[in-house]
């Protein structure tokens, strides 16, 4: 019964991701997200991910004077997670920015965990994360794909992000009552954790309610 379950959570997710994928491919950066005076945001999207799969996170805090930030180098983030916060920090280095808040969906809050460990300059406030695989998750041991295999739990890259934990206290787990890609949960020891009563790796990034939840922990 939960293996079918999953399965009709898994059917019920996938055409969010599928016309957010296709979205992309055309998704201009709005003009009006350079704007704002208040804490910059950095959009940092998960593995196979363009920007836009967190368009509406983005319009919500550019609509509440949040200067809105898109890394180009990071492209669809299918690459190792230490490079990926490589280029994170490069780029906030280039733009020299400061009390950044990282925006980030799935894969993008490991990206953004490995930036702020890495971040000697201390640019980085805090991160947002919105269903994360923290402590990894048990269903990539069912793919092939190396970006997606990158997330088992027993992953070197993984157990490193885990027992670090002195950055913890200044990251938020947003995340759905149910993730078909990560049963385990998301909640990060240390952290601020909301569990939002939402089902879906991607529906969470349209929910209303995880909307509100990540300009609340941008702004706090």
């Amino acid at each position: 019964m939960r293996r079918r379950e999953h399965a009709r959570h898994l059917l019920r997710d996938y055409p969010n991701a599928i016309r957010m994928r296709g979205l992309g491919f055309a998704a201009a950066v709005p003009a009006a997200y350079a704007a704002g005076a208040a804490r910059p945001v950095v959009i940092v999207p998960g593995v196979f991910e363009r920007w836009n799969f967190l368009r509406p996170i983005a319009n919500r805090l550019a609509e509440a004077g949040h200067p809105v930030y898109v890394i180009p180098e990071l492209g669809i983030n299918a690459g190792p997670i230490p490079a990926a916060a490589g280029r994170v920090l490069e780029f906030l280095e280039r733009r020299d920015l400061h009390r950044v808040a990282l925006v980030a969906h799935s894969k993008g809050g490991l990206v953004g965990k490995a930036a702020m460990l890495q971040d000697t300059d201390g640019r980085i406030d805090r991160l947002v994360a919105v269903a994360t695989p923290f402590g990894g998750s048990r269903m990539a041991h069912f793919t092939l794909v190396p970006a997606l295999r990158a997330f088992r739990p027993r992953h070197p890259v993984i157990r490193r992000l885990v027992a670090e934990r002195e950055v913890n206290a200044r990251i938020t787990s947003i995340y759905p009552s149910f993730d078909p890609h990560i049963p385990e949960g998301s909640a990060i020891e240390g952290g601020t954790n909301v569990r939002l009563d939402v089902v879906g790796h991607f529906r969470v990034l349209e929910d209303a309610a995880a909307i509100e939840a990540v300009l609340v922990a941008v702004q706090r």
